[in-house]
C-alpha cells in the first residue's frame, strides 16, 4: 500500500508540473500554479480521489473575484455559479501552500459519519477542497491595499451540496 501511495505522490507531482517558457513572469505564474495543484492533490489523494486539473476559466473568474476584494480583502463569498475557497492572511508572504493547508487543516472538524462539522467548528472549505466531483481548480492570489494577502480559488463542478458526501 506504502508503495502504491508513493507511486501515486509521483504521479501528482508530475501530474501537476506545467511547462512555461522560460521568462520570469511565467514561472512564477507556473510556480504558483503547480504549487496550488499539487496543495489541492495532495490532499485528494490521501481519500484515493482523482486529481483536479487547472482551469483558465476559472483563474480569470478568481482573478476578477479577487480584484474585487482587493480594497478591503474581506472573507465575503463572491456567490458565483462555482465552488469557492476564499483565504485572508496577515502580510503579503502567503503561499499557495499555506491557503491551501488553511483549508485542509478543516478535516480534523469534519464527521464522515454524520457528514457535518463538529459543533461550532467550520469545514466546508475542506470538503470542498475533496469533493469527488469537483473536477477543475482556478485560483488567485492578490496583495491587498492593506499589504495583506487574499486568495480565492473556484471549483468545477461546485461541491458542499446538502445530504451529500464529498468523497
Amino acid at each position: 500500500m506504502k508503495l502504491i501511495s508513493c507511486y501515486f505522490i509521483a504521479f501528482l507531482i508530475l501530474h501537476t508540473y506545467i511547462v512555461f517558457p522560460t521568462q520570469s513572469k511565467l514561472l512564477k505564474q507556473s510556480n504558483s500554479i503547480t504549487q496550488f495543484l499539487y496543495a489541492h492533490n495532495i490532499v485528494r489523494a490521501r481519500h484515493g480521489l482523482r486529481p483536479l486539473t487547472w482551469s483558465t476559466k476559472l483563474t480569470n473568474y478568481a482573478k476578477w473575484y479577487a480584484n474585487q476584494r482587493r480594497g478591503d480583502c474581506a472573507l465575503i463569498h463572491s456567490t458565483g455559479p462555482y465552488g469557492e475557497n476564499i483565504f485572508w492572511g496577515s502580510g503579503n508572504n502567503w503561499t499557495p501552500n499555506q491557503a491551501v493547508n488553511a483549508w485542509s487543516s478543516q478535516e480534523a472538524y469534519y464527521n464522515y459519519k454524520a457528514n457535518s462539522c463538529l459543533p461550532n467548528k467550520d469545514c466546508w472549505h475542506y470538503t470542498q477542497v475533496v469533493w469527488r466531483s469537483s473536477k477543475q481548480v482556478g485560483c488567485a492570489k492578490i496583495k491587498c491595499l492593506s499589504g495583506d494577502t487574499f486568495v480565492v480559488c473556484e471549483y468545477n463542478p461546485h461541491g458542499n451540496t446538502i445530504g451529500q458526501r464529498p468523497y
